[in-house]
């Protein structure tokens, strides 16, 4: 960290003179409205639900077209780089028989 950093950290109270941190203590104020805050399981799952419920879930014959494509894809890069790997090692090979 330079000293402008420093100097702009020190004025908005983020570390102190010598550099280092403020101390600051929690007071039981704080912790307790921190742990009000805090969601509750069954409220978690209910809202994990209602957030599902939102999701756009793609149709059968979406995800159907999406996996033909994924998979054609994947067989046509494979066969791409086995290719270019084979064709690379055997044009070294003959480079080094010469």
């Amino acid at each position: 960290m330079n000293r402008e950093q420093k100097r702009m950290m020190q004025r908005q109270g983020q570390v102190g003179d010598d550099g280092a941190a403020p101390a600051r203590r929690a007071s039981t104020q704080d912790v307790q409205r921190r742990r009000n805050q805090r969601t509750r399981p069954a409220q978690f799952v209910r809202e994990i639900r209602e957030e599902m419920r939102q999701v756009a879930w793609p149709t059968r014959p979406e995800v159907i077209n999406y996996t033909t494509i994924v998979f054609f894809v994947l067989v046509f890069m494979s066969l791409l780089i086995f290719g270019l790997g084979y064709g690379f090692s055997k044009f070294v090979t003959y480079l080094f028989q010469k």
